[in-house]
């Protein structure tokens, strides 16, 4: 059920239209951080997450990305709270297919029957009668994929999902998924500091897809005192995960970056990262800067 390239489209340099229909800035907002420890449980000041989230909206952000099991569910109820009803053009995806047990223990689950009742649930509690974006949060190995998509296709059909993205898989399993189901995202790991996923980046460009990176300020060793991000970043007066932020928005128009905070400080300090542009040097000095 592949669909032509050209049925997705960038706008301009500052938009990209997900599933050609639901135009977002690039620069969005992950909600993973708004949970307790280990994305478990209440967060230390809920009052802060509900002034991060209606922050990021005033700043021009609309696009923020979350999942049924930050918190488990916590993320989400806070998103309602926050900002429900929500603005005409704010897009907010989800995400199921991982369980939690604790602080920091995921297990993929993709059981057709428990990727609906997930799906009913994230709906209850945005408060929303259709999501946006819902993407399988990993796929099972013990379960056909099409088992999976197939659950979600029919939501889809039933008029509970606009559009399906997958999270962390290869190209091999972009190319199934899509024999299955009209996908429109792909989320995977990609920063500065590691670009593995970058076969997946190009696959995405060719097909138009968003690529939607997640941990996207994660620097390492690139931002140590005298290291090249590091000397970028005073060159500019800005700071390395602006720089890093800034270089991924460069680095591709169908690249969506997510950064996540739970301070309405950091917030902003990531939102200026969109009104910082690299040039052509800057750019391939980071670039380069892995090998450096």
């Amino acid at each position: 059920m592949t669909s032509p390239a050209h049925s997705r489209h960038t706008e301009t340099p500052g938009t990209f239209s997900l599933g050609g229909d639901l135009p977002v800035h690039r620069l969005g907002y992950g909600a993973m951080q708004l949970t307790g420890p280990g994305v478990w449980g209440e967060p230390e000041d809920p009052d802060e997450a509900v002034r991060v989230l209606r922050r990021a909206v005033e700043l021009g952000v609309n696009f923020i990305d979350t999942a049924d099991s930050y918190g488990p569910f916590v993320s989400e109820q806070l998103i309602h709270k926050a900002l429900h009803p929500y603005p005409d053009d704010l897009v907010i995806a989800t995400k199921a297919g991982q369980t939690r047990s604790g602080p920091n223990q995921w297990s993929p689950l993709g059981r057709p029957e428990y990727l609906r009742q997930q799906v009913e649930l994230s709906l209850r509690h945005l408060g929303v009668e259709r999501i946006d974006l819902f993407q399988l949060h990993r796929i099972d190995p013990k379960l056909p994929l099409a088992e999976q998509l197939g659950e979600l296709l029919l939501l889809q059909q039933e008029g509970k999902i606009r559009h399906i993205g997958l999270s962390e898989v290869t190209v091999e399993q972009i190319n199934q998924a899509r024999e299955i189901a009209d996908i429109v995202s792909v989320q995977n790991l990609y920063n500065l500091a590691n670009r593995s996923a970058e076969n997946v980046l190009h696959y995405a460009e060719r097909e138009n897809l968003a690529f939607i990176p997640w941990f996207p300020m994660a620097t390492g060793v690139l931002a140590r005192p005298g290291g090249p991000l590091d000397s970028a970043a005073k060159r500019r007066d800005a700071s390395p995960s602006q720089l890093a932020l800034a270089w991924l928005l460069r680095r591709s128009p169908v690249m969506l970056p997510i950064p996540g905070t739970s301070r309405v400080t950091h917030l902003e300090q990531n939102v200026t990262a969109a009104e910082i542009t690299l040039t052509d040097e800057e750019f391939a000095e980071l670039a380069d800067s892995l090998s450096a």
